[in-house]
């Protein structure tokens, strides 16, 4: 090398190149970097936001209770759970489907207490009352709650007639049917109240149904008409069954007091009788005597001899009447 000129050394100037450097760095940001995911996660589990119209259930080890204050809150990560609950008004159609706007015959058809059908669809307004409730209560609240609607909407509407579902009684009704509802809802306690019940349309059901409203008008019409036969042949026929049972009832009391009559004048001369025998029993026994045989013997001729020169003969018609054929014989 030239004297003078400057020796550089490449091997001083090119930094030392350690592979275990290298690995222990790496391994440092990779621990820093599950540190801080592990962080952000705790972070995340560790707070929750609770908005306006918004409920939290939180749960502890199987332990619920409700936060009803909106805001941030915090909890223990893993150990305890949230579940948020809508509190605003809701609604569920009843008899029609919201998005399509078409009939559900199933749960519109109704009957009423005139045996009409008819078609009514109505709407139901609910909010959560108790979140608690609302979440473990029941599985399905809102399936409840659609089911205890159409059963108090079926027994309300079964009690008006026709006219009032379509016309003048909807508000009534709607009346009614909240006041059911309300009770049927206090009574199954499942997080959930009413808040209105309207009735969105109501009309005559659709031609299949129309068939069997017809039927059914028919059924009845011919119902009357058997009645109104029946009535009149009654009419007809209750009068003279009356006047003959009347008749019957007559004669039988005439045949009573007829048979009263004769008893009573039996009983009268069976008496006197008696009052004669006991004064002259001998006497009364002869006269009995004489009696029975002239009933028995109408012709004949008794002559009684007494033994003192009279002689009576019987019977004595011939001594005190004409006798026909001495008549004859005097004639010729």
């Amino acid at each position: 090398m030239e004297e003078g000129k400057k020796t550089v050394n490449f091997e001083e100037k090119i930094p030392h190149y350690s592979p275990n450097g290298v690995g222990d760095k790496l391994k440092k940001v990779m621990i820093a970097f599950v540190v801080i995911i592990a962080a952000a996660v705790v972070a995340m589990n560790s707070t929750y936001q609770i908005r306006e119209q918004e409920q939290v259930v939180l749960t502890t080890l199987g332990k619920a209770q409700a936060v009803t204050e909106p805001g941030l809150h915090f909890k223990i990560p893993f150990i305890q759970q949230i579940q948020k609950v809508n509190t605003t008004i809701q609604g569920l159609s009843i008899g029609y489907d919201e998005t399509t706007n078409e009939t559900i015959t199933s749960e519109a058809v109704m009957i009423t207490n005139d045996y009409n059908f008819i078609d009514v669809d109505f709407f139901i307004e609910y909010k959560v009352s108790d979140p608690v409730k609302a979440v473990y209560a029941s599985s399905e609240p809102i399936k409840i709650l659609k089911n205890l609607a159409q059963s108090s909407i079926r027994n309300v509407i079964g009690s008006y007639d026709v006219d009032s579902v379509l016309t003048t009684g909807k508000n009534e009704i709607q009346s009614s049917i909240r006041e059911v509802l309300s009770k049927q809802l206090e009574k199954h306690d499942i997080g959930l109240t009413l808040v209105n019940v309207t009735i969105q349309d109501s009309e005559p059901p659709t031609a299949e149904i129309m068939e069997a409203f017809k039927n059914v008008e028919t059924a009845k019409q011919g119902k009357e008409t058997a009645i109104n036969n029946a009535n009149k042949y009654k009419n007809e026929k209750l009068p003279t069954a009356e006047a003959e049972a009347d008749k019957i009832i007559k004669e039988a009391e005439a045949y009573k007091q007829e048979r009263i009559n004769e008893a009573t004048g039996q009983v009268a001369r069976f008496n006197a009788m008696y009052e004669e025998y006991i004064k002259n029993p001998t006497v009364t026994k002869q006269r009995m005597f004489y009696e029975a045989m002239e009933e028995v013997l109408p012709d004949l001729e008794l002559i009684i001899d007494s033994s003192n020169g009279v002689q009576k003969v019987l019977p004595l018609d011939s001594f005190f009447g004409t006798d026909e054929t001495t008549t004859n014989k005097e004639e010729n």
